[in-house]
């Protein structure tokens, strides 16, 4: 069975925004190699991208932690702590 998160129209506004952002600067990199840019000012911008994702992987992580998580623990579904522990690792 899939799980699912319901998530407000604030919180899905402020995701889509963050992702719409993080789209924008991959084009940019598109258009960068296009351009035939300096290989200095492309791991620049790839260093940009991999960060603003760092960045909403730990907010979502965050929010994860506070909702899905602490549900799971009061309703004594303590596999959500494996669960949790493999998506840190691959937040790394």
């Amino acid at each position: 069975m899939e799980k699912t998160k319901k998530r407000s129209e604030m919180e899905k506004k402020y995701l889509t925004r963050r992702l719409k952002i993080i789209e924008g600067q991959v084009r940019g990199l598109i258009s960068m190699v296009d351009n035939d840019r300096y290989c200095g000012d492309l791991l620049i911008q790839i260093s940009a991208v991999d960060q603003s994702l760092k960045s909403l992987g730990s907010r979502i992580l965050k929010n994860h932690l506070e909702t899905c998580v602490v549900n799971d623990i009061k309703n004594d579904k303590l596999e959500i702590i494996d669960e949790v522990m493999d998506l840190i690792s691959k937040l790394d």
